[in-house]
């Protein structure tokens, strides 16, 4: 809801344009639904019910590869042999970060498993969808159409599950303002531009650079030391993101289109 006011209000202070007609707020909402609600909603579920961070990374850690099979057929973006290896060593070097830093396993429960299965399948589709469909949507007013769809739909399976008690504190008050400013709002701005200007499974590609960082940022930040497994994993990541950066041809009808 702060996501959906704050880019309203910067949609307004810019004079910036709105969706226009019945067309572009429904894919706003369609794309909302998907990268935000349906992504993140299941992902914190799947954490509530007890998965693992470690094993929800790898799980959704599969999207770029998931992205670039399915963009292909979808989108008419080719994926080269070389692209696809990048991807494979992308995603092995995050399983090698996640192995490198996380605690050994234990049983997950069916709700957490599928949640995490439905954040996977929720960003790659949203990340298909905007792609194919995002283009002529003024990114600003757009963003608003998102958010403010995710809202609806949090705020009704909140209502739903008998609301929700909030402990406000320091710690809460940070992370709240950090997950708004920096990433409802810079990091969402920022993927959206990318999709509307590289190929799809490129930009995927670079999700891989996340297990990395968060290693890295734990390290100064925590103390957490950087195991051979993970630094392994790291170099993984980052040649993988090196490979993957080629850009596909483009082919189709997608490809007239964006010619067009």
């Amino acid at each position: 809801m702060l996501a959906a006011l704050l880019m309203a209000g910067l949609t307004l202070a810019l004079r910036a344009p709105w969706p226009r007609g019945r067309a572009q707020w429904t894919q706003a909402a369609v794309s909302g639904l998907l990268l935000h609600a349906g992504y993140l909603g299941a992902v914190t579920y799947g954490i509530a019910q007890h998965l693992p961070a470690g094993v929800m990374s790898v799980i959704v850690g599969l999207q770029p590869l998931l992205t670039g099979l399915l963009s292909g057929p979808l989108l008419g973006e080719s994926v080269s042999p070389r692209q696809w290896a990048g991807l494979g060593l992308g995603f092995v070097g995050v399983v090698l970060v996640v192995l490198g830093r996380a605690p050994g396993g234990g049983a997950y429960t069916a709700p957490a498993l599928l949640a995490a299965l439905f954040a996977l399948l929720a960003t790659t589709l949203g990340t298909l969808y905007q792609r194919r469909s995002g283009a002529d949507v003024p990114l600003l007013g757009g963003t608003t159409g998102q958010y403010a769809a995710s809202a609806v739909a949090m705020l009704t399976l909140t209502a739903i599950h008998g609301g929700a008690y909030i402990h406000w504190n320091t710690e809460f008050t940070v992370s709240l303002v950090w997950l708004t400013l920096a990433l409802s709002v810079g990091a969402i701005l920022l993927l959206l531009t990318l999709i509307r200007r590289m190929p799809a499974a490129r930009v995927s590609s670079l999700f891989y650079l996340v297990p990395p960082l968060v290693v890295i940022e734990a390290y100064f930040l925590y103390g957490e030391r950087l195991s051979a497994l993970a630094l392994v994993g790291l170099l993984g990541c980052v040649g993988g993101v090196l490979l993957a950066s080629v850009t596909p041809k483009v082919r189709g009808a997608f490809a007239r289109g964006r010619a067009a």
